[in-house]
């Protein structure tokens, strides 16, 4: 009889346990929305959620989601380091300061990154990206993510553009965004424009030629795209490749006689030649088609100057 009891206690403590059903989908996104609210998304307790949620769902994209904020923020560190240098990554420094003789001292805000983690990170948001690839603001945080990795060599970044590039263009996908919406194949084009000159802001051999390569990539599927054509142009310009910037700036002009960055590009080529001949062109041109009375004042003011 004890024996009967003790194991009829034992079942009464057992069976709530089993019975216990894990949380469902929504309720683990609505417990990991609001500790991320009160602690931040990589603070305490978010990684043991984490695990509890991967266990019971793991398939579950809004999972992969947080996986990948964890592991992104949990992976980076920052340092102020004092660089030889008036920008770095494109940004300028966080306090401008000059040493005892006057000279610049140039501190700047430097992130690290724990190789494991980052690792789990681009590996978390890339299978959310294989379960829903049409979530075009999913590719752009895995994207973002890379760059800032990657800092000064770009490389994984570039492929990863090239390789959003082609599944735009040769699939045509109806793409989603979180805050935009739909996005249109216009927008598409403007938001690699954004990618094209956060490369070129970044100002390293290897970003300049990822800026080159990205624009080079998309002229294959708009080959009369104004704003890649003047990426060419503006990177043939800064390696004083002057009769290859010239042929873009004019290409665009062709067409697009008011394109104010030909025009901004090919006066500052013609001055690098030290051309007043192609200046004036170019000037002309800022006259007739300025966007700001400023700049139509400023160009004419020029041109008399070289007419004197």
């Amino acid at each position: 009889m004890k024996k009967l009891i003790t194991i009829v206690l034992g079942l009464a403590i057992l069976l709530p346990l089993c019975a216990q059903e894990p949380y469902s989908k929504e309720e683990f996104l609505r417990r990991y929305n609001n500790l991320v609210e009160r602690v931040g998304p990589a603070g305490v307790g978010v990684e043991t959620l984490l695990d509890r949620w991967e266990a019971a769902w793991p398939d579950d994209t809004n999972h992969m989601l947080a996986r990948f904020s964890f592991c992104y923020a949990r992976c980076q560190s920052s340092r102020i380091v004092q660089l030889d240098q008036d920008r770095y990554l494109g940004q300028p420094p966080l306090v401008p300061m000059k040493d005892s003789l006057g000279n610049k001292v140039n501190y700047f805000e430097v992130f690290d990154y724990d190789d494991a983690l980052f690792a789990t990170a681009n590996s978390a948001i890339t299978r959310a990206i294989a379960a829903k690839q049409n979530r075009l603001d999913w590719r752009f945080a895995k994207i973002d993510a890379l760059m800032g990795y990657e800092k000064e060599k770009p490389e994984m970044t570039l492929q990863e553009l090239k390789t959003l590039v082609d599944y735009n263009f040769q699939r045509k996908p109806d793409w989603e965004h979180e805050t935009l919406g739909t996005v249109t194949q216009d927008q598409f084009k403007a938001l690699m424009q954004d990618y094209c000159a956060a490369l070129f802001r970044i100002g390293s051999d290897t970003s300049v030629e990822a800026f080159r390569s990205l624009s080079e990539h998309l002229l294959t599927y708009c080959k009369d795209e104004p704003m890649y054509l003047d990426n060419l142009g503006s990177y043939y310009l800064v390696k004083k490749d002057y009769k290859k910037a010239r042929k873009y700036f004019d290409q665009v002009l062709k067409k697009h006689p008011g394109d104010m960055s030909a025009i901004k590009g090919g006066i500052l080529m013609a001055r690098a030649q030290k051309d007043v001949k192609l200046e004036k062109k170019y000037l002309n041109l800022m006259v007739q088609y300025g966007e700001t009375e400023a700049d139509r004042r400023s160009a004419q003011a020029r041109l008399d100057a070289y007419g004197k």
